[in-house]
């Protein structure tokens, strides 16, 4: 039996490792330096930054989902940006990811969001077609800035 819940902070070691899992499959393992202190911070404070959810088989862990809500000003609403969806290896291929952004889908339209958006690398053609057969556009005419790390820190100092 599936089931998907919200994330508790006993959750919190097992999302770190599905994190791990993830930055592995995505070949991105030296730039995790998540903690779970962060999380704990980030996701469990008086004023969350995101929220996560955590999907089960019975009662094994085999996924999460983190997102967080943005802010679109062509539509004046909020919309959910899904920062990461992962499931494991071995439980793939059974709806499971599907079932995580339909119940995305629902905290959206209950929140009276604009959209639900993410990000996927663009070599990874079987997230791209499983993304497509469920209604999503890619968004090709954008490309995503990231300023992170000394630059950051320079951008900010500048006056």
């Amino acid at each position: 039996m599936f089931k998907i819940r919200n994330a508790e902070r006993d959750d919190v070691k097992t999302i770190v490792s599905f994190i791990q899992k993830l930055a592995e499959f995505e070949k991105l393992e030296s730039e995790v330096v998540v903690t779970k202190e962060l999380l704990l911070q980030n996701l469990f404070s008086e004023k969350p930054v995101a929220y996560s959810l955590m999907a089960f088989e019975n009662e094994t862990p085999v996924g999460f989902a983190l997102y967080f809500f943005n802010f679109s000003t062509f539509l004046g609403k909020p919309g959910i940006y899904l920062e990461d969806l992962f499931i494991l290896p071995e439980y793939r291929s059974r709806g499971y990811g599907e079932k995580v952004l339909k119940h995305l889908a629902q905290i959206a339209v209950e929140k009276d969001c604009g959209r639900l958006e993410w990000s996927v690398l663009d070599w990874n053609t079987r997230a791209i077609k499983f993304y497509e057969s469920l209604g999503a556009k890619p968004q090709s005419e954008w490309t995503v800035f990231r300023v992170t790390d000394q630059n950051l820190i320079q951008l900010a100092s500048q006056k």
